[in-house]
Formats: structure tokens, C-alpha cells, sequence
């Protein structure tokens, strides 16, 4: 999500008002991939159904709920109102913020950021929810965050929750151009330290600013993150490739920007492998032509392709979206 909105120049600050419900944009095929104001959106699959839980993209003070998406197909999606909300999680009083989502032992967890805190006197940070469904309702795991302070200078907010190969969950998260790795332990209610004592490992690489993401394909670690500022036209994704989810990580370049025929400020992103294939696509947000309001950004789905060495090919923004991809 943003770092801290008192820090940015006061043009910035002009901007970060949300369109009101009347402006939202209306649905046409292709992207967005449904209608409404939504950021930082995390693709996932769970059985035979895609999953896409974003950032409710409005100010800092309206942000208290999440709604999700599923479809059968990635074309047609269903909104799921409300699955996590300030009512209830207590600690949380806004700025609930890029939700990530993982199912272990059949039960749901939804991690989230909320508050944007500055220090570490402020109430908040990295939360997590649990539900037995993927539609939830989600209720606050811990009734406190999981991580509620800064660690290696990293602000604690856009959280991803990593399946490794072996199985073992860990939480990246990190803003303020800092990001971090933690292994869970079994029940997501804490940290497992590593052999070196150490709890939260730093692992930036070159460029980072927020978003992390990470997957794997043959056998590489596919080390996402977006920089450039969120406001502005020039927010974007890029990547870097390791030998492990420690990296270290080898940054390769940017792969999704604004293509001002199109949108601008494409970012915050993450990336679904259609299950069965080595088809991937690249769920993001962007803001539409002519909007300039810092909340006025919609999710989107494009495809992400590799050339014969495995690179990340720049990703083509379009209108159209991505073709339907059933789950069997």
C-alpha cells in the first residue's frame, strides 16, 4: 500500500481523496476485471475457483472492510461483500490495507495490514483472520497483530504468506523501502526464530519499495515488489531472481508500468499459475485515463508470459483482459 501520506509532498496529499460511489467505473468486459475502486489485489486459487482479495481503494479513514472476488473462468466474478471488517478485528481502526490469503489444514487465513502506523508507540500492523471458507466471514485471529512494530526499518504493512516447496509458511511483508522474511510457526499465531537467532531476516533487494510477492518456477524464487510512488503514474512492478526464498536476489528489471493509451500507475500486483499449466497471469491495479485522485485505482488482469530463459517478458496492460480459463 502507500508509505506514509505525511510524508508526501503536499501536491500528494491534494490527491488522496476517494471518488464517491457515483464516479466509480462501470463494468465492461476485459479490465478492470470488476467494477468498484480496489487495490494491492492478491490472485488465488482455492479448489476449483479463483479468489481475488483486494484493498477496499478509498481514504485512509473508509478503509475498515474487505470485500472479495471468485470466479470458475477468471472472466466472470462474483463479489463476496465484507468478508473481514474493523467490527471485527478491534485493534484495527483503519487503513486496512492488501490483504494475503492461504489455506492450511482446511481453514482459511487472511492476513492484512491496518493502521499505517509511523512508530513503534502506535497500535497496529500485520494482523491475521481465520474462516473456514474462502468467502469467510474472517474473525480476528489473535485479537493483536502479529507484527506490530518495525523490524530492520521496515514499516509493517503488505504482507504476502509464502508456501515454500517444503511446506513451510513464511510471512514477507515490508514498506518504507525495507522488506523482511519470517517463518511461521504451525498455527500461524507467531515466529519460528531462525538457527542464527533471528527472527525477521531483511532481505531488500535493489529497487524495492512495498508489494513484495514471491512464487516459484523451476526450481528459481521469483522475487516481486512494486516502486515509484502509489499516487502517481509511475508506480510499477519489478523483480528479481534467487536460489532460495532468502535469496540472494539478483534484481533483472521492471516488467509492468503505465501505458498512458491505456492507464498509468500500475502496480501492487500478484500472480496466479492457472493450475495444470505453465500459463501464469498478473493481477494488478492501475488507474483509468483521466483520473488523477490517489484512490481512484481498479484491479486488472493480464497475461504474464517468460522467454526461453526463463525472464519475465514486460507485461502488455490491455482493455481486454485475459481469455476465460475454466478450473477442472
Amino acid at each position: 500500500m502507500s508509505p506514509i501520506a505525511r510524508l508526501l509532498p503536499a501536491a500528494c496529499l491534494l490527491l488522496l481523496t476517494a471518488p464517491t460511489p457515483a464516479d466509480e467505473p462501470a463494468k465492461a468486459p476485459g479490465n478492470p476485471a470488476f467494477p468498484g475502486w480496489y487495490a494491492d489485489p492478491e490472485g488465488v486459487v482455492f479448489g476449483d475457483t479463483y479468489w481475488i482479495y483486494p484493498t477496499y481503494s478509498a481514504r485512509y479513514d473508509e478503509q475498515v472492510f474487505f470485500d472479495a472476488f471468485s470466479s470458475k473462468d477468471l472472466v466472470t466474478w462474483e463479489k463476496h461483500p465484507r468478508v473481514l471488517s474493523k467490527a471485527d478485528v478491534k485493534w484495527a481502526r483503519r487503513a486496512m490495507w492488501a490483504p494475503s490469503v492461504v489455506e492450511k489444514g482446511g481453514r482459511y487465513y487472511f492476513f492484512f495490514g491496518a493502521n499505517d502506523i509511523q512508530n513503534n508507540e502506535e497500535v497496529g500492523g500485520i494482523g491475521v483472520a481465520v474462516a473456514d471458507k474462502p468467502s469467510g466471514p474472517f474473525k480476528d485471529h489473535l485479537g493483536r497483530p502479529l507484527v506490530d512494530r518495525f523490524h530492520n526499518g521496515a514499516q509493517p504493512i503488505d504482507q504476502f504468506a509464502f508456501k515454500d516447496a517444503d511446506g513451510t509458511y513464511y510471512l514477507i511483508y515490508g514498506g518504507w523501502r525495507h522488506c523482511n522474511i519470517a517463518r511461521l510457526n504451525d498455527d500461524f499465531t507467531g515466529f519460528i526464530p531462525f538457527a542464527d537467532g533471528t527472527t525477521f531476516k531483511e532481505i531488500t533487494p535493489e529497487g524495492y519499495v512495498e508489494g513484495p510477492f514471491m512464487f516459484i518456477r523451476d526450481g528459481k524464487y521469483y522475487f516481486m515488489w512494486s516502486e515509484g510512488g502509489w499516487t502517481g503514474p509511475d508506480y510499477s512492478v519489478a523483480y528479481a531472481v534467487g536460489d532460495s526464498p532468502f535469496g540472494p536476489f539478483k534484481r533483472i528489471g521492471k516488467i509492468l508500468k503505465q501505458e498512458p493509451a491505456i492507464a498509468t500507475g500500475a502496480g501492487h500486483h500478484s500472480v496466479i499459475r492457472v493450475p495444470g499449466t505453465d500459463e501464469y497471469v498478473i493481477v494488478y491495479h492501475r488507474r483509468p485515463l483521466g483520473e488523477t485522485g490517489a484512490n481512484a485505482r481498479v484491479t486488472c488482469i493480464d497475461r504474464m508470459e517468460f522467454d526461453d530463459k526463463g525472464l519475465i517478458k514486460p507485461v502488455r496492460i490491455t482493455r481486454e483482459g485475459v481469455p476465460a480459463r475454466p478450473l477442472k
